[in-house]
């Protein structure tokens, strides 16, 4: 017996999809057949990212988005509306983190990552939560078979790690968030479930596992390994599909036994 998760005819908004875990995401939400809106702040990534998606046969959008300002997160998500239809899946990635001591951490650095990792992951979802339950309630346009809103937290969020305390503070909130989301929501028929991804190798810290501290770390792993990219796949499908309507308010650690 084969089965395969089908997102025809769904929108999937992704944030923070101009590298990284986002632009996987984007990749394999367009394969599995949804029409992805590319949303983030560096726009000719996006583009270039559009045609890949495109030239595999996909359907991708791109907006302009900054979590940061509350503005520009409602004008991203009514352009989206606007150009593509109702958003059926948010797939919300964008984060930040800065590496240091906790005695080290200024005002400045403590607002870069709760502005984005909390305050910027709450009001995307609260937009798009808006719009869904209007929907769902009959007050808004639209046909409404269900919502899917994946907060992409950390599994640094369940378990602390030196020298990234207040990006673990962050996203321990993503967490919590997620279930009182889950909470309101779900009985809208909109489901909100985190992924905690481990340790992955990404453009911005693959430099890292060469040197002589990420050896050291990788030799802490259950494994030895650090994840890539695509191992996150079946965790972001299962959670997006039509057919997930009984899985809500799931914190899933996708850290290959790291958090154990």
């Amino acid at each position: 017996m084969s089965y395969s998760i089908d997102l025809s005819g769904r929108v999937a908004l992704v944030t923070g999809a101009s590298s990284g875990l986002g632009a996987q995401f984007a990749k394999t939400l367009a394969q599995a057949g949804a029409c992805v809106v590319l949303a983030g702040r560096r726009t000719e990534r996006l583009k270039t990212l559009r045609s890949e998606i495109e030239g595999n046969g996909g359907d991708a959008h791109v907006v302009t988005l900054d979590v940061t300002d509350l503005d520009s997160i409602k004008s991203a998500v009514a352009h989206a509306e606007t150009e593509v239809g109702t958003i059926d899946i948010l797939v919300n990635n964008s984060g930040v983190s800065t590496t240091q001591k906790l005695t080290e951490v200024s005002g400045d650095d403590y607002d870069y990552v709760m502005d984005t990792n909390v305050r910027g992951a709450f009001f995307v979802a609260q937009e798009v939560g808006k719009r869904m339950l209007g929907r769902a309630k009959g007050s808004s346009p639209g046909t409404f078979i269900g919502g899917r809103i994946v907060n992409i937290a950390s599994m640094a969020g369940l378990r602390v790690l030196s020298q990234i305390g207040v990006y673990s503070m962050s996203k321990a909130a993503v967490i919590h968030m997620t279930r009182a989301m889950a909470l309101e929501w779900g009985k809208y028929g909109i489901n909100v479930n985190a992924i905690c991804p481990g340790y992955i190798d990404t453009e911005i810290n693959h430099h890292h596992w060469g040197t002589e501290q990420g050896k050291k770390l990788i030799e802490l792993l259950p494994r030895k390994r650090v994840g890539q990219p695509q191992d996150l796949d079946t965790s972001l499908l299962m959670l997006c599909a039509n057919e997930s309507h009984f899985i809500n308010g799931a914190i899933i650690q996708a850290d290959d036994g790291f958090g154990v």
